[in-house]
């Protein structure tokens, strides 16, 4: 028996570069969806799934925000707040990659965070990069959208040595249900860069799925990180320019303002 608000998503990851060079790859991968609430109850429930410990899969709390200890749900709490937004921190949803065997790396975590309604009324996209730098970007949701949320805002961390530090990011999200869609186009100075998304379909967790999950994604964590590296590896190959690493803090936030008629709007 398992928390049923929280669940697993399989599916696949797309990536696809649309300059200097064209690119692109497709690998399968598994996230959790978990209720920030619930998360110790999962963890007394299941015997292959654990909170701030070992185990088969794992979530520590130190792998988010700026590496502490706190609760990921009272972080995310604390930025709804600063942004106004704390109407939104009665229910949150955080899809992430787990451990899997003690390893983990999220280059994207998502934060969908509710009021009273079935639609979120904000979201927070969490970015990381391989130098253990990372990035929240707190976005208002706006109400009267369209059932797929659109955002955007301006790209303010550094993560790949093949993409310029300038230029915005384009979120397009389906929220979790039967099916989860997280999107993110890159936009540079001269048009579209890339685009990537996760795309997956919904599936309860207990032992028994946790341990086919295992048994089909044996080696996802080193397949994300190792990933990551050979295709950067690849367009190194094709001739693809080195962009100058900036370090950024350890951990930072943005509130990002939108305009309620153009909630793709970032100023």
């Amino acid at each position: 028996m398992s928390d049923a608000r929280s669940c697993a998503y399989t599916g696949v990851v797309f990536h696809e570069r649309f300059a200097p060079k064209r690119h692109k790859f497709t690998y399968r991968v598994f996230s959790l969806c978990l209720d920030v609430d619930g998360i110790d109850a999962l963890s007394n429930s299941l015997k292959f799934f654990s909170r701030n410990r070992f185990n088969v899969l794992s979530f520590h709390d130190r792998d988010f925000g700026g590496g502490e200890n706190e609760p990921a749900g009272a972080r995310a709490r604390a930025l709804l707040a600063q942004a106004g937004l704390g109407e939104f921190g009665k229910r949150i949803f955080l899809l992430c990659y787990p451990r899997l065997l003690g390893l983990a790396f999220n280059p994207l975590s998502v934060y969908f965070c509710h009021g009273g309604g079935e639609r979120p009324g904000a979201v927070i996209y969490e970015v990381s990069n391989t130098f253990g730098e990372r990035k929240s970007y707190v976005i208002a949701v706006d109400p009267l959208g369209p059932r797929a949320i659109e955002q955007g805002c301006v790209k303010e961390l550094y993560v790949s040595p093949f993409t310029s530090p300038q230029g915005r990011y384009a979120f397009h999200v389906q929220a979790p249900g039967d099916n989860v869609h997280v999107g993110v186009n890159f936009i540079g100075a001269d048009g579209p860069v890339l685009n990537t998304y996760f795309r997956g379909k919904r599936l309860a967790l207990s032992d028994r799925a946790i341990a086919g999950l295992v048994l089909r994604y044996p080696l996802m964590t080193l397949k994300v990180v190792a990933g990551i590296h050979f295709e950067a590896l690849r367009l190194w190959w094709k001739g693809v320019p080195l962009i100058q690493r900036h370090v950024s803090p350890r951990y930072s936030h943005t509130i990002v303002p939108v305009s309620p008629r153009d909630p793709s709007h970032a100023e």
